[in-house]
């Protein structure tokens, strides 16, 4: 019997979705499933780049009836940027293998400029490319400065006839080979400061686009691609001045919250695979999965992996129910790009201890699996950097709610329009929070959320107690650690907010906050063990250490969940 709380391709059907989402969701994962795990691995391992992929999304209309905004569509009804869908399609891709998410992901980190911008010209002309199938791309980073967006080295000549000749090399842009549109941050010779900051379009097949080379070994074309004099006219600009700087920023916020559901899509096949690999093979004459250890390990790896799920779809309704009065997505979001993420490299790495050599055979997805689950930490912004922008809420946060309206699970199918007029991006130490003890009083019977709740009220205590001080606020070491322990009593109250949402079982939910208070312990004792840290600090970190509450019958339990994944799923040679 399929788990219901994963995605099996055996079992998927997106029922709560509209009638053509629906359809394209299962034609989507059917493709996969005849091209079959041979076809899959092999292009992987060849490098191939996704033509196929690309013809039949064009064929189905799929990136065009995902990616355009109603505002956009012409009445077209079944197209809208719907972010509940545009997160199912990341976990598909994701389950499938990460060089078809990343042609989807920078194809949507493209369109953003786009989508903000008020140019009616350059917005009908991506609609256009979108429903022949092109794939977009989003040209910001540079190879001096990365996507330090202060240093552009992407110049703007004006050409004296009211446009403009662009000179300057982007770095690390995925889609730069085929892209019929390339959104192109940039700044003007003749103006200085933010003011002369420039968002234009760009075509990768223009005579005066040079493609240099893909700067990675994978059928991920990320490029590098150079400007000589290309004419930038008025049709093609889509944002000046201080609001180009904001549509980067913008975008981004977009873009880094579908790292979460491609992680989680990873883990997923990766974990059928483990489990099936693990119960079948016979060690000293016993499975695998009879020995104490294997089973905590990947009791462990589910549990951290439901929390994932839990955690990301919860974050998909506030970013559905955001506007100018509720912006507390811009926590939510790096959350998903750091928290989520990391969670999928643990998970996976608890099941490589377990299959060890198995992990590296070529004729498995794990392989390509325990590579790819590395890089989603690191794409929109390392961890250290979400780390540090998550700091600037947790005053708040933790100490200073506000009342919200109950924000209810978003399955509608509805255009998440607020997501291209965010406005400017700043603002964040004001933003305001419902409580986070209301999750967490729901559960107040469930023996390893109340133990972990009297972490999550040491942590507030610290914050007004022993707080970094102004010589320790400069030092990013110690804060990180304390961003960590932040960062679990968010990911935490998500999960519980979803979990009474869905009626998860109890078991799972205790057994999953077992783990959490081992993780908020470790991180407390890092903090201990900072350099900088006080003695005030050293005694608050040792006296927030807890230990789990042990139940051998829940274990049992749950652990019989992760034992029925043996055979639940295998695609097809």
């Amino acid at each position: 019997m399929a788990d219901p709380l994963l995605f099996n391709p055996r079992t998927y059907d997106p029922a709560h979705f509209d009638p053509e989402t629906r359809r394209l969701l299962r034609a989507t994962v059917d493709w996969f499933e005849e091209r079959g795990k041979r076809k899959l691995i092999e292009d992987y391992r060849s490098r191939a780049w996704l033509a196929d992929f690309l013809a039949f999304s064009a064929k189905e209309g799929l990136f065009a009836t995902f990616l355009t905004p109603a505002s956009a569509a012409e009445g077209q009804q079944d197209k809208r940027w719907d972010t509940a869908r545009i997160a199912a399609l990341n976990e598909i891709f994701g389950f499938y293998g990460l060089d078809y998410w990343y042609a989807w992901q920078v194809t949507i980190l493209g369109l953003g400029p786009v989508w903000q911008s008020d140019n009616a010209v350059a917005r009908a002309r991506a609609a256009e490319l979108l429903a022949q199938g092109e794939v977009f791309a989003f040209g910001l980073s540079e190879k001096s400065h990365g996507a330090d967006i202060y240093s552009t080295d992407m110049l703007l000549e004006p050409d004296g006839d009211g446009g403009f000749l662009a000179s300057g090399s982007k770095y690390y842009i995925g889609n730069g080979n085929a892209a019929g549109l390339v959104s192109v941050f940039g700044r003007r010779t003749d103006v200085e400061g933010p003011d002369g900051y420039v968002f234009f379009a760009a075509d990768s097949r223009h005579p005066a686009y040079h493609l240099v080379k893909n700067v990675v070994d994978s059928s991920k074309y990320v490029s590098e691609f150079r400007l000589e004099n290309y004419p930038v006219g008025p049709d093609d600009v889509l944002h000046t001045g201080r609001a180009a700087f904001d549509a980067a920023l913008n975008t981004v916020n977009v873009g880094k919250f579908n790292l979460c559901t491609a992680s989680i899509g990873i883990c997923e096949h990766a974990m059928y695979e483990a489990v099936t690999h693990a119960h079948n093979r016979i060690l000293y004459g016993r499975p695998v999965t009879a020995f104490p250890h294997v089973r905590r390990e990947l009791t462990d790896a589910y549990v951290r992996l439901v929390g994932m799920k839990l955690f990301s779809d919860r974050a998909v309704d506030y970013f559905r129910s955001a506007g100018p009065d509720d912006r507390r997505y811009l926590l939510f979001n790096p959350m998903t790009k750091m928290k989520v993420t990391t969670e999928g490299e643990k998970v996976i790495d608890l099941m490589w201890d377990v299959i060890a050599a198995k992990g590296f055979e070529k004729d498995t997805y794990f392989a390509q699996a325990a590579t790819e689950i590395r890089g989603l930490p690191k794409l929109e912004g390392t961890v250290h950097v979400n780390l540090a922008l998550i700091l600037k809420f947790m005053g708040n946060h933790l100490l200073n709610p506000a009342e919200y309206a109950p924000v209810p699970t978003r399955l509608d199918a509805a255009d998440d329009d607020f997501l291209f007029r965010q406005g400017p991006a700043r603002g964040l130490g004001a933003i305001r929070f419902h409580d986070w003890r209301t999750a967490y009083d729901a559960y107040a019977e469930v023996p390893n959320v109340r133990r972990f709740r009297e972490q999550a009220d040491a942590l507030c205590a610290f914050v007004t107690t022993a707080a970094p001080d102004e010589e320790q606020s400069r030092d990013l070491d110690l804060l990180l650690a304390v961003g960590q322990l932040f960062a679990l009593v968010v990911h935490g109250q998500l999960i519980l907010e979803q979990a009474q949402l869905t009626g998860l079982e109890e078991d799972v939910l205790d057994e999953l906050f077992a783990v959490l208070v081992r993780d908020f312990s470790a991180h407390a004792v890092e903090l201990h063990g900072k350099d900088s840290a006080t003695e005030d600090q050293q005694s608050w970190a040792l006296g927030a250490v807890r230990r789990p509450v042990v139940d051998d019958a829940r274990s049992a339990r749950v652990w019989e969940r992760v034992e029925a994944l043996s055979g639940a799923y295998e695609m097809k040679p």
